[in-house]
């Protein structure tokens, strides 16, 4: 008998995954998959590839459908969100121990402080006691840099669309909400790019 899990609560969801329900452990994947795809377009990574922190990102999901515990009181997005950031976080202070070159720096670009949701500044909390001071200092002048950047050279319509674009739409549902072509947003984005690259 197939189970609609749309009518059911997360916690109803968490329930039946603990009971082995792989069908609704793909169902939690999938319906929260956005919340990793926003919180990897908030961490710029010197080198890194989308791809990796993707992957990053939906093991910190998944370890949030693991790890949820309903009678904490914390609503699950909330964890989830904790947990990939977490994971993100993990594989950056990993990668640094490591000396790899394409995790080595990151800046984290999105706040909820700002006018336009993107205010440079650490969205991660960083656990991590080992961190290189040298470094903190570099990521620090680097997220004022591009926060410079983003007030002095961003056009409003850009402004627009990185925050919309950091929030985890689409292109087509930007398009949409500022009512302008898919390309019209794919060309912003791409001045954008070039605009605060560092």
């Amino acid at each position: 008998m197939s189970i609609d899990y749309d009518t059911l609560s997360d916690n109803e969801i968490i329930s039946r995954i603990n009971e082995k329900d792989d069908d609704a452990i793909e169902f939690m994947m999938q319906k929260y998959g956005n919340i990793v795809k926003r919180e990897v377009r908030t961490v710029y990574i010197i080198g890194a590839e989308t791809d990796d922190l993707m992957q990053e990102g939906m093991i910190g999901l998944f370890k949030a459908i693991r790890d949820y515990e309903a009678d904490k009181g914390t609503a699950f997005s909330t964890f989830a969100t904790l947990c990939i950031r977490r994971q993100l976080q993990t594989a950056i202070n990993n990668s640094n121990r490591k000396k790899h070159i394409p995790l080595n720096s990151y800046i984290s670009i999105y706040s909820e402080s700002s006018e336009y949701g993107y205010e440079i500044g650490e969205n991660i909390e960083s656990g991590d006691s080992e961190a290189n001071p040298e470094n903190m200092v570099i990521a620090k002048e680097q997220k004022n840099a591009i926060k410079k950047r983003i007030e002095s050279e961003l056009s409003s319509l850009e402004k627009k669309v990185l925050k919309l674009y950091l929030d985890g739409l689409s292109y087509q549902e930007i398009a949409d909400r500022l009512d302008k072509s898919e390309k019209s947003v794919d060309n912003a984005l791409q001045r954008i790019r070039k605009k605060l690259s560092v």
